[in-house]
């Protein structure tokens, strides 16, 4: 349903569902019974209208070949909508038509939609916006001031430039209306779970950036925590103007968002899109949004700021702040609130995500030495507590800032029990991997000596891998190169082979040098049949492939060949017999030797260039 919520799920204290203020009377919306009326006695759409808006519904998915057919179809549906058009937009069915159809519409017949939706005033925007399905509605007619861009870049006439300038003013116009109907009732919409939606909308389009629309179905795990792509497109500039005053408005109401998941979400979007396209705006949001959280009462010695690190909503609000901070603020948060904390915080189920943001923003400044020594005094509590993610944003910002990374080596080495006897260095791959210490992955009673009995890989989890693969990107790897030299062919097979172990061991060839290469190379020599035949494999495989030298292609063209029918027939072998041209190996050799020559030549070239 396209009016299902992005709320995020609060973490389960007291056992009570969260109740949001705004959606009736009650303090939650009630479901629609049968009847003409519902939610508070207010009219619905009769089912005679229900089957038109779901049979317009239908044309709009079969398009349109013929523009003037278009856009006759969407004056007669506008035609249907006028007088009812709030009534329309809170219907499920209406509100999912009117979506579809506001994209086709000229920004006028859009601008005409808005007017109707609140009375001539505007304070009607209020009702339907806090609506659950008209606020897709009003998002949706928002967004449509993007097109302004566009219509910039058509070639027209005189007349017709002038008439598409009045069509696009009188969506402006609406738009800032609407934007004065969420000035003044700034708290119920900011606080309401449908209506905080249109506030965030209504700041990308005042900001002149849009990402993509929300939509019914719910993003995959890939995507889930990917940040949405922006686009930027030419504003007004009333938007300008009104922009500032938004945001002015909704710092005056900074003490009723910090601690409230809805409008901190809000806030979160007013400092991303003001960082995007309007940095001075943004530092001074950043400054006094600071400022507010550093100076609220406390404990005696004690920041403020410690207490919102915790709290499940302002926390997301101060990873969204370091994230977008200068280095004098990211300095000052971490010298006069943060400093000696560190571990605690990062202890914390909550806390430690902002702590992780922190290290990461900090990578490339002198901060970050400050911030190192003071984390890796508790490396092992936090690898106890199970909280991943900041050993493995401690490791990449030692990857990218250059510093620090011989002292994590040793200390991973150290909370791993592999730093002594030395002996135990090969193991350290296999136990970073599993994220176990050397006593339980070789099942050894005691931290000292003793004898390594060989154990086949078995497990490879998650942040184990993204652990190494931030390690392979030290200065110093030979460690890792060096254990992993140590595995048999069937462990490198199923490291090849496992969604996590196969991004290690892709990211350990293909960082390494041709010698090193080589040396991993010879350990997979009768395993590469088996990964071409292997969904994961097969992707490492060709990632050999593409850093490998001539020699080495020849010498895995050469095994691959000996399985010809079994690769020809297989669903991903196939593809590898394809790219590796092994056709043109058996038949053709010398001219095969030629293309892989001077495509090593090109790719020397290139690197060269890019060096």
């Amino acid at each position: 349903m396209l009016a299902k919520t992005e709320e995020r799920k609060q973490h389960k204290g007291d056992g009570k569902k969260r109740r949001h203020p705004g959606e009736d009377g009650e303090g939650g919306e009630r479901k629609r019974r049968g009847g003409e009326e519902g939610d508070g006695g207010r009219k619905r759409l009769d089912p005679l209208s229900v089957g038109y808006f779901r049979r317009v519904g239908e044309r709009l998915s079969e398009g349109f070949e013929e523009k003037e057919e278009r856009e006759m179809f969407v004056e007669n549906v506008l035609t249907e909508v006028k007088g009812k058009a709030a009534v329309v937009a809170m219907d499920q069915t209406g509100s999912i038509t009117l979506q579809r159809l506001l994209p086709l519409c000229r920004p006028d017949q859009v601008a005409q939609v808005l007017a109707e939706l609140g009375d001539p005033a505007g304070s009607e925007f209020k009702a339907v916006s806090c609506d659950r399905c008209g606020g897709h509605v009003v998002e949706s007619a928002v967004r449509q001031i993007s097109r302004r861009t566009e219509s910039s870049q058509k070639e027209t006439t005189t007349a017709e430039e002038e008439k598409e300038k009045e069509s696009c003013d009188l969506l402006e116009a609406q738009v800032l209306s609407l934007s004065q109907v969420v000035r003044d009732n700034i708290t119920e919409f900011i606080k309401h779970v449908h209506g905080s939606h249109v506030v965030r909308t209504l700041l990308h389009v005042l900001a002149g950036c849009l990402g993509p629309p929300r939509t019914e179905s719910r993003p995959g795990a890939k995507d889930r925590n990917v940040a949405p792509q922006l686009t930027d497109f030419e504003i007004p500039t009333s938007f300008w103007y009104e922009l500032k005053s938004l945001t002015e408005t909704l710092m005056d109401n900074v003490n009723v968002s910090v601690t409230d998941a809805v409008p901190s979400a809000v806030f979160q979007t007013m400092l991303t899109v003001c960082h995007r396209n309007r940095p001075k705006l943004c530092k001074q949001l950043l400054k006094r949004t600071t400022e507010y959280l550093t100076t609220r009462n406390a404990a005696p010695g004690v920041s403020p700021l410690l207490v919102f690190l915790k709290d499940p909503a302002s926390s997301r609000l101060i990873e969204t702040i370091i994230q977008l901070s200068p280095k004098s603020l990211l300095r000052d948060l971490y010298k006069n609130h943060i400093k000696g904390q560190l571990v605690d915080l990062a202890l914390h189920s909550i806390a430690n995500f902002p702590i992780q943001r922190l290290t990461a923003a900090s990578a490339k400044y002198k901060l970050f030495l400050g911030l190192f020594d003071e984390l890796i005094q508790g490396i092992e509590a936090i690898l106890a507590k199970g909280h991943m993610g900041v050993i493995v944003q401690l490791a990449e910002s030692c990857a990218e800032g250059g510093e620090k990374q011989d002292e994590l080596i040793q200390c991973l080495l150290r909370a791993f029990h592999c730093a002594e006897p030395g002996s135990r260095h090969v193991s350290c791959l296999p136990l970073f991997m599993s994220l176990l210490t050397y006593e339980v992955y070789y099942h050894s009673d005691t931290a000292e000596g003793g004898t390594q009995t060989e154990v086949p890989l078995s497990s490879i989890c998650y942040h184990g891998s993204r652990l190494v693969q931030a390690l392979s990107k030290f200065k110093e790897r030979s460690l890792l190169l060096s254990s992993l030299r140590t595995l048999t062919p069937a462990d490198l097979l199923m490291m090849a082979s496992d969604p996590s172990g196969s991004h290690v061991l892709q990211a350990l060839i293909t960082t390494s040098s041709d010698k090193g290469r080589g040396k991993i190379l010879k350990r997979l020599e009768g395993q590469y049949a088996p990964m071409a035949c292997s969904r994961l494999g097969s992707r490492v495989l060709e990632a050999i492939w593409n850093g490998a030298s001539v020699s080495h292609r020849q010498s895995i063209a050469q095994e691959l060949v000996l399985s010809e029918s079994q690769l020809r027939s297989h669903q991903f072998a196939r593809h590898v017999w394809a790219k590796f041209g092994l056709s043109h190996f058996t038949h053709r050799r010398a001219h095969w030797q030629e293309i892989q020559t001077g495509e090593s030549k090109k790719r020397k070239l290139f690197s060269d260039i890019l060096a």
